[in-house]
């Protein structure tokens, strides 16, 4: 049997620069995003990290549109053999695990700070001595009585679990279900359904951002809850932070979605784009779940 006859031809493309701006713009965007950290922390009002940060994600935008509409139109044309199609089910798969270790890390510190640091500072378990340095501090969680407030800011409250977070929590479980309801209308053919649905579940996307907009908001003007305000603040900031900057993310790929339904694009074999941002969707869902539970609800 003949080597042609046995495999499938791979499409390999042309040289091209944008791995190298895709590079440049991740590098920009952290780059910008540990500078508007560090002028936070130092009460500066330079506004250095911020265009740095903005420019990156200019960058790394124009980057992706370019990259994708380049998959898209190579897809169209059939240059993708299976094989290729695999590679791209199994990229989504590894990226969507690299998301998840680094939420990981995250929830790790949170619980390693709850659960052991704080009590150690108090002057419990085996790192007890540490209360030799604030004798006055009383172990407790949500950390709102830091031990040493020279340094850090004292908040007044936290956000309780039963407003806005359970809010932000029934539109994106409601998101999640919509969205799948989009992906049986490609299975079934109905444009104006995969249409429609997307379009729900975009609106869901962007009123779960006002209303973490909006609480943010109430937790720097009325309960002095920040970035500076300790552990507490700090971990609660960006766990919700970074998945807020996860949704806005998703919701961006649902509206490329929209854009690629409403040119009839998907069919049932040949849908794997609007899969790969039902995948991310999904994820951004569970880990909100567990940041309802485990920051507000067991976190007040």
């Amino acid at each position: 049997m003949s080597s042609e006859s046995t495999y499938e031809s791979y499409y390999v493309p042309h040289n091209s620069a944008l791995p190298i701006f895709a590079s440049l713009g991740i590098f920009l965007t952290v780059y910008g995003g540990g500078n508007i950290l560090n002028e936070m922390s130092a009460g500066s009002d330079s506004n250095f990290g911020t265009t740095v940060f903005a420019i990156g994600g200019l960058v790394m935008a124009t980057t992706l549109f370019f990259w994708f509409s380049k998959v898209i139109e190579e897809n169209h044309a059939k240059m993708y053999s299976q094989q290729l199609n695999k590679s791209f089910v199994w990229g989504m798969s590894w990226f969507i695990f690299s998301e998840v270790m680094f939420f990981a890390a995250f929830f790790g510190a949170l619980f390693y700070v709850r659960f052991w640091v704080v009590d150690w500072i108090g002057g419990e378990g085996e790192r007890g001595p540490s209360n030799m340095l604030w004798p006055d501090y009383v172990p407790q969680w949500p950390l709102l009585n830091n031990p040493n407030p020279e340094a850090f800011s004292t908040p007044q409250g936290v956000i309780p679990a039963w407003g806005l977070p359970l809010v932000n929590t029934i539109l994106l479980v409601t998101s999640s279900f919509t969205v799948t309801f989009a992906h049986h209308a490609i299975n079934e053919g109905e444009r104006k359904k995969i249409i429609g649905w997307l379009v729900v579940t975009i609106a869901l996307g962007v009123a779960f951002l006002f209303c973490q907009a909006f609480e943010y908001y109430e937790a720097y003007a009325h309960l002095g809850l920040t970035l500076n305000s300790g552990i507490f603040g700090s971990t609660f900031f960006m766990l919700t932070g970074f998945h807020g900057a996860h949704v806005t993310i998703g919701t961006i790929m649902l509206i490329v979605m929209l854009g690629r339904a409403m040119k009839g694009h998907f069919t049932k074999t040949d849908c794997f784009g609007f899969e790969a941002a039902a995948w991310y969707w999904h994820f951004v869902d569970v880990v909100w779940l567990l940041l309802f539970v485990l920051v507000y609800v067991m976190g007040t």
